[in-house]
């Protein structure tokens, strides 16, 4: 992986985007305009080319082409490598393929499997969609925690048992190696590696810029069964915004609960059914997002940023940061924001 919080990269990287006939424009426009809308200090923070098996225009799954102007070789020196679905291509089974079990449409041709061996052993690469399949199908998820969309996630999982598929969440990272699910969830993907390279703020800006909402944990569920909810019910919609507005303070799943006028068992289910995560999953997220901000943006100390964000102590803040993002607070502030702008007691 090319950019993390305790390997920052040291300036604007190459997105090589591999396209395939059958190609979702949507897939392809959401990782140029995620990527390329992000700055910092006015200068652009990624180049992000389109490449395919050989230069020329490419069937899109839509009723127009795209002419992309690059071919393979744009991979070789990508720090980061999308490969975004295919309607033609990915998912594909043959009959003879669903009766034996072995190779049929679906498997990558020579010339997929020779452009992606030219990506280079450092780069990061992800995928969106069932765009996973094509990564699967050269070994590069063997082993590793992987996502796809969810009709596609059976199929998936018959084809490729060495890889450990998590069918319910929105995306995966996996030493080097990121997938997602739908097209939404790309877009999700692409906040998640921007917020990895360059910090919450950069990742917040982008989100502001395309107005989608700045933060989605991958373990969210994919799909969640009231994603809007019926008229006659009541949602969980206002306690998660009076919880947002008093992170700072314990905040009690019956205190929830009442908000909404609901049993704890009943606020429970629907928080699930409309955020896909139990209130105490949410909580957490929330305040790991509120600590970043507050580290990336503002000079209080660690105990004091700890506070904010309802954690309570340092020590609390350092246990769940280091869950959650493999970092302390300190090296999340030295990363994101340089060690000339360390306020004095930062590292406390």
């Amino acid at each position: 992986m090319t950019g993390s919080a305790e390997n920052p990269p040291t300036g604007p990287h190459r997105v090589a985007v591999l396209v395939r006939d059958g190609v979702m424009p949507l897939e392809l426009g959401l990782v140029h305009q995620m990527f390329g809308s992000a700055e910092a200090a006015g200068r652009r923070l990624y180049e992000v080319v389109t490449c395919a098996l050989r230069p020329g225009p490419v069937r899109t799954d839509a009723d127009f082409p795209v002419l992309v102007e690059r071919g393979p070789e744009a991979l070789d020196d990508a720090a980061t490598v999308v490969v975004p679905a295919s309607h033609a291509e990915d998912a594909v089974e043959s009959a003879v393929e669903r009766a034996a079990g072995g190779a049929g449409e679906g498997e990558p041709s020579a010339e997929l499997r020779a452009a992606l061996g030219r990506v280079r052993p450092d780069a990061r690469v992800a995928s969106v969609c069932t765009g996973a399949f094509v990564l699967a199908a050269v070994g590069l998820l063997d082993g590793r925690r992987a996502t796809t969309h969810w009709k596609s996630a059976e199929q998936f999982r018959r084809r490729f048992p060495a890889v450990r598929l998590q069918p319910d969440v929105l995306y995966t990272e996996d030493r080097g190696v990121l997938t997602s699910a739908g097209e939404a969830a790309g877009i999700d993907l692409c906040l998640h590696m921007i917020r990895a390279d360059h910090g919450a703020a950069v990742a917040n800006d982008v989100a502001r810029r395309t107005v989608v909402p700045p933060h989605r944990d991958g373990g969210q569920a994919q799909y969640v069964s009231r994603p809007v909810a019926e008229p006659e019910l009541s949602t969980t919609g206002r306690a998660r915004a009076w919880a947002l507005a008093h992170l700072d303070r314990p905040i009690a799943l019956r205190e929830l609960a009442a908000r909404e006028s609901m049993s704890v068992r009943t606020f429970s289910r629907r928080f699930r059914e409309e955020t896909g995560v139990t209130p105490l999953q949410w909580l957490t997220r929330q305040r790991i997002e509120r600590a970043r901000h507050l580290l990336e943006e503002t000079d209080r100390s660690v105990d004091r940023v700890a506070a904010d964000a309802g954690f309570g102590t340092a020590a609390s803040l350092r246990q769940h940061m280091q869950a959650a993002l493999g970092v302390s607070p300190t090296a999340y502030r030295g990363t994101f924001r340089g060690p000339g702008q360390l306020p004095a007691g930062a590292a406390a």
